[in-house]
């Protein structure tokens, strides 16, 4: 089981440095102000985040991972194909599918078996990120 939990948490630590990069991107291509601080706070969040589930796995005996992984990077390399020219509708909707996917992620998790210690790390991270939906939907026109 404890290896079961450390490879879903890294898998899950994995999406957070997604995230993480994703942000830099936004941050990158928006020139409005106020919505740069609202990218640069959950951004914070999530590297926060990823620190806590990178803690957890090592408190397990795990090795956490420290990159988004092949995938992520994957993800990463054709997101940054897609210009965004400092579109801020158009950053903002993606911010908003990103963090729809990382709750999906954190809800599939929360139906596994993951020891208490893992599941209540989880749901607080769950609850942020759906704040951060509401954050980005604020800023939608």
């Amino acid at each position: 089981m404890r290896e079961k939990t450390i490879r879903e948490l890294n898998e899950f630590l994995e999406g957070n440095f997604m995230a993480i990069q994703s942000y830099d991107q936004y941050i990158y291509h928006t020139d409005d102000a106020e919505i740069k601080k609202t990218l640069q706070e959950i951004q914070r969040d999530h590297k926060e985040h990823a620190a806590l589930v990178a803690e957890r796995i090592q408190n397990l005996g795990g090795m956490p991972v420290n990159d988004p992984g092949l995938k992520g990077a994957v993800a990463g390399f054709f997101a940054n194909l897609k210009e965004h020219t400092g579109e801020t509708e158009h950053i903002l909707k993606d911010a908003i599918a990103g963090e729809d996917r990382g709750i999906e992620v954190s809800r599939k998790l929360l139906d596994g078996d993951l020891d208490p210690e893992s599941l209540q790390l989880v749901k607080g991270i769950l609850e942020d990120d759906e704040k951060h939906l509401d954050m980005l939907k604020r800023h939608l026109h």
